[in-house]
């Protein structure tokens, strides 16, 4: 198995998102780089935090016509594993992977700041290591985090069971106070109906050390892990050889 991390000019998380999967969790993981064609053969794409392009124009805006986006949608059409981290979450949206979009924070200001997220679905290929309610305590750093979508939207990502994690307190209550960007229905990560592509806010690889502070990150990489080991064809046995049943 093997995991890409997307660099962009202004990207300022890819190397942290690139330590946490080949240093901490110990998986193959290579840059994938903005202007290529080539995933090389990756299982996962992870869209890493920053500020692609400088976030000019509209946050993700311009980062969606970067040549491998248009590798990333095809792979993501196909089942493929696609990871959106805060600046990464943006660009799914612009792209047309996710629904919705992003407004600034809802008092004006920068926000630099654990918070708590509690897991409203534990059977995704993101949550699979966790449980359903379980709260996970993951650093935020954004200025466009207040997720919106229209009324008719936002009705379909409940009833489809889209909203993957929730901004709440440290008991798990989802609260007004925990909503620190004012996020439409607390909502801090979200799927695709088919399950393959998740976008949220937080920084996982910001908390996947106890040096950090956290290691509550770990559980959204652990879960894609488990994931892609499932899922994983089988080896064919090689030309010339019998396959063995024991």
């Amino acid at each position: 198995m093997k995991f890409g991390v997307v660099q962009f000019p202004g990207s300022n998380c890819d190397f942290d998102a690139f330590h946490a999967l080949r240093n901490v969790m110990k998986r193959p993981t290579v840059m994938l780089w903005h202007k290529d064609h080539d995933l090389q053969g990756v299982d996962c794409v992870v869209l890493p935090g920053g500020f692609a392009y400088g976030d000019y124009l509209r946050v993700g805006a311009i980062a969606r016509f970067s040549p491998l986006m248009q590798e990333v949608r095809t792979f993501a059409r196909g089942g493929g594993r696609v990871l959106g981290i805060c600046n990464g979450f943006q660009v799914l949206l612009e792209l047309g992977l996710l629904p919705g979009a992003m407004l600034r924070n809802k008092d004006l200001k920068f926000l630099c700041q654990h918070v708590h997220i509690r897991v409203e679905d534990a059977k995704t290929d993101f949550t699979r290591a966790a449980r359903k309610g379980q709260v996970l305590r993951i650093p935020i750093a954004h200025f466009d985090g207040n997720y919106y979508a229209p009324a008719r939207t936002l009705r379909d990502i409940e009833r489809n069971g889209q909203v993957v994690f929730r901004y709440c307190e440290a008991d798990g209550t989802v609260t007004a106070e925990a909503n620190v960007n004012g996020s439409m229905g607390n909502i801090a990560g979200i799927r695709n109906t088919e399950g393959n592509v998740l976008g949220l806010m937080p920084h996982p690889e910001r908390a996947s050390e106890a040096l950090l502070g956290s290691e509550d990150g770990r559980t959204i990489f652990e879960s894609l892990i488990l994931s892609l080991e499932r899922r994983k064809p089988a080896r064919r046995p090689a030309a010339g050889k019998a396959a063995r049943h024991d």
